[in-house]
């Protein structure tokens, strides 16, 4: 297992990946992105993806909405089989564990969510899939 990240083979993720590192984290002003990297579940490699996040005190929570999608993400699958990952936000890089949250706390990221964004509304209403929302807390 090497150390070097393979990015998105999403053609439109991995252009907004290499447009977010050349311009130190704002590929799109006015939107709160991050890069997350996570150890693929089955090849090992490093994997990176650029994610829509919101705060939560010292927390980034981001959602596995797959755009609406009716499965979920890869970058999702891996964490869950390995939660420990490393985020990008701006020109910070830290590392993170990763879990998927439920109940009330779901319930209330999820509001949080749709308020900073309101199209993942529209993605959580085109599936029937449970999207699941994450908390990646710093471990440094």
């Amino acid at each position: 297992m090497g150390d070097e990240i393979h990015d998105s083979p999403d053609a439109w993720v991995a252009e907004h990946i290499r447009r977010y590192v050349a311009t130190g984290g704002n590929a799109r002003p006015g939107m709160d992105d991050l890069l997350l990297t996570t150890r693929g579940r089955r090849s090992g490699l490093l994997r990176r993806t650029a994610l829509v996040f919101v705060r939560d005190g010292d927390r980034y929570v981001v959602t596995g909405s797959n755009a609406g999608r009716d499965r979920n993400p890869a970058w999702y699958l891996n964490l869950v089989a390995d939660p420990r990952v490393t985020v990008q936000v701006g020109t910070d890089t830290f590392a993170g564990i990763a879990r998927t949250v439920a109940g009330p706390e779901k319930h209330r990221l999820w509001r949080r969510f749709v308020a900073a964004v309101p199209a993942y509304e529209r993605y959580r209403e085109s599936t029937d899939r449970d999207i699941p929302v994450v908390v990646i807390e710093p471990t440094c």
